[in-house]
């Protein structure tokens, strides 16, 4: 018996469906006008974590390139295997072979900066500074990095890890600018998920070289809510982190909205569960992204 699908299969169904639709009628709108999605502010990319954790470099250029995503987030650790511990050589073949793809290229790391203890928290800035190094060899736009944590549970003044993460990211900020890479704080973790934390570390860096991840955090809308959140660090946006775009639980339209109205026209990088499906499910993704950027 075939199961009869949940309001939320449906919906996703849906919205999918109306998507696809309306990406046919835009890409039939700015065929017109002489534009192509490309030529649209918004560009999409992927992050390869999880969607593409077990791809090889080569899979990644394949499919993103083949579903029309421009750029790419590898994420350290997955199977595509670009880390610090490749050499001069391999750096400059990744590089190439980044190059010749056309796709834009940014790296995700783990590297947070909450630990209480100094040996941590200092292993964590120098292996940082060794993946800005990779970043710049391969040509990296930038780093993906984490606050990553308040530990008010186990008795740290929430200040006292506001500052010291501060004090880090400011530091590596300014070594990433000197090595032409982005440093992107995203709000992620335990509190520090909250844009008003990630706005209080920012400040608290005062480095204008420190940039920002909108993450699309469900506490995005939590008080003084989602425009005055996103106002709030408007200027330091330098990367989005996408997910479901089906759920309706966010605010991805209002989201597409402001940073139209921003002037943003960086990468917005889908960070999905992985499908059996991956072209499929890359395809009907894209489809509603350039419909949700067309409808603002």
């Amino acid at each position: 018996m075939t199961p009869r699908p949940t309001r939320r299969s449906f919906l996703g169904t849906t919205i999918a469906s109306t998507a696809s639709a309306a990406a046919f009628g835009l890409a039939s709108q700015t065929a017109r006008a002489g534009e192509t999605p490309s030529s649209k502010p918004l560009k999409l990319g992927l992050m390869t974590y999880n969607l593409a954790h077990d791809w090889d470099l080569d899979t990644v250029i394949k499919n993103c390139t083949e579903t029309g995503f421009e750029s790419v987030e590898l994420r350290t650790t997955h199977a595509h295997g670009v880390e610090v511990s490749l050499s001069k050589a391999e750096r400059a073949a990744v590089r190439q072979r980044i190059a010749d793809s056309g796709l834009k290229l940014s790296l995700a790391s783990g590297f947070a900066y909450h630990w209480d203890d100094p040996a941590k928290l200092r292993e964590n800035v120098e292996g940082t500074k060794e993946y800005l190094l990779l970043a710049q060899d391969l040509g990296a736009l930038g780093i993906r990095v984490f606050p990553n944590a308040l530990l008010v549970e186990q008795g740290v003044p929430e200040e006292k890890t506001i500052n010291q993460i501060a004090k880090a990211v400011a530091e590596l900020g300014a070594f990433a600018a000197d090595h032409g890479v982005e440093l992107r704080l995203e709000n992620h973790g335990r509190g520090t998920n909250r844009v008003t934390v990630v706005k209080r570390i920012l400040d608290a860096a005062d480095c204008p070289h420190v940039h920002m991840i909108w993450n699309c955090d469900r506490t995005d809308v939590e008080e003084p809510g989602f425009e005055a959140n996103f106002n709030s660090v408007k200027d330091r946006i330098r990367h989005v982190h996408l997910h479901e775009l089906s759920d309706l639980d966010y605010p991805y339209r209002k989201l597409f909205q402001l940073l139209r109205q921003n002037g943003y026209q960086g990468c917005c990088h889908a960070e999905v569960a992985g499908s059996e499906e991956p072209i499929r499910f890359m395809q009907y993704y894209r489809a509603l992204f350039l419909a949700l950027q067309d409808a603002v």
